[in-house]
C-alpha cells in the first residue's frame, strides 16, 4: 500500500511546487514587462501579459530624471562594506564561541542570542536617537552602516558552523606553537570557506534590500540607496509607473544574477550548522 501511494505523493508534491513557483514568478514577470511600457499601460488593472509595443523609454526616464547611478553606487558601497565587516567580525566571534573556552563564554553567547528575541521595532527609536542626536551622523554612510557592522544572527550562524569543524587540528597547531590568530587565519578560515560564502551572500542580499533604516537616516537624494530612491521616484502630477517598474527591475537584477550564479550556496545556507558531526 505504501509503495503505491509513494509515487502519487511525489506527483502531488511536484504539482504543488510547480504551481507555487509559477505563482511566485508572475509578479517578477509583471514588473519586467511593465518596465518596457508607458506609464498608463503599466498601471492598468489587467495589464497585457504580452505587450504589443516594447520601449526602452521608461529606462531612459529612470536614469535621466533621478540619481539612479548614485543610488546604485550607495547600495553597492553599503552592501559591500557590511558584507566584509560581518564576515570578519562574525567569523572571529563564531570561532571564539565555538572553539575557545573562556570564563562566561556560554553566558555571553546566550545573552547575545536572547537579543534576537527582541523585535527590531523596540530598539529602533533608541538607535535612531543615538545615531542622529548623540553622535550627529545624520545623512552619512556611517549612519547607514554602523548599526549592522556585525549582527547576532550572523554570529550565531558562524558559531554553529564552526562547531562542526574538527578540534583536533586546533590542538595540533597549538602543540606546534601556533598563535590563536594564526590558527584562525591558516586553519579555520580555509575550512570555513563554504560557511563564509553563505554568510557573505545572505548579508549582501539583506543589505541590498534593506529599506527602512536607510530611509530614516538619509535626507538628501545623493545619500539614498536604490531601495529608498525608488520610493521617492514620484512626480507632483502623477506617478511614473513605467519608470518605477524600470527602476525596480534594475534594483532586482543584481539579486537575480547573484541567486542563479551562486544557487548552491543559497541552498547550503538552509542546512548550514544543522548537522553536527
Amino acid at each position: 500500500m505504501r509503495t503505491r501511494s509513494y509515487p502519487l505523493f511525489i506527483a502531488v508534491a511536484a504539482i504543488v511546487i510547480i504551481f507555487w513557483a509559477v505563482l511566485s514568478i508572475v509578479p517578477l514577470y509583471w514588473m519586467f514587462i511593465g518596465s518596457f511600457q508607458d506609464s498608463l499601460a503599466a498601471a492598468v488593472y489587467k495589464p497585457k501579459m504580452f505587450p504589443d509595443l516594447w520601449s526602452f523609454v521608461p529606462y531612459e526616464r529612470f536614469f535621466q530624471k533621478t540619481n539612479a547611478w548614485k543610488w546604485l553606487f550607495n547600495s553597492m558601497l553599503v552592501s559591500g562594506v557590511l558584507t566584509v565587516t560581518n564576515v570578519f567580525f562574525a567569523s572571529l566571534a563564531g570561532y571564539a564561541f565555538a572553539k575557545l573556552k573562556f570564563p562566561g563564554s556560554n553566558s555571553v553567547f546566550w545573552v547575545l542570542l536572547s537579543t534576537m528575541m527582541i523585535p527590531a521595532q523596540v530598539t529602533l527609536i533608541p538607535l535612531y536617537v543615538l545615531v542622529i542626536n548623540v553622535f550627529d551622523m545624520a545623512n552619512t554612510y556611517t549612519a547607514i552602516i554602523l548599526p549592522s557592522v556585525a549582527t547576532v544572527g550572523n554570529i550565531f550562524l558562524m558559531k554553529q558552523y564552526m562547531s562542526t569543524l574538527p578540534t583536533s587540528l586546533i590542538h595540533a597547531a597549538r602543540i606546534d606553537a601556533c598563535s590563536e590568530f594564526r590558527i584562525f587565519t591558516h586553519i579555520i578560515l580555509p575550512m570555513a570557506k563554504p560557511g563564509l560564502a553563505v554568510l557573505a551572500i545572505f548579508t549582501f542580499v539583506a543589505s541590498w534590500n534593506d529599506f527602512f533604516w536607510p530611509f530614516l537616516v538619509t535626507q538628501s537624494s545623493d545619500m539614498q540607496t536604490i531601495q529608498v530612491g525608488l520610493a521617492s521616484f514620484r512626480f507632483a502630477e502623477s506617478t511614473d509607473y513605467g519608470g518605477m517598474m524600470a527602476g525596480a527591475t534594475v534594483a532586482a537584477l543584481p539579486m537575480i544574477v547573484l541567486f542563479f550564479s551562486l544557487q548552491k550556496y543559497f541552498l547550503q545556507g538552509i542546512t548550514i550548522g544543522a548537522v553536527k558531526g
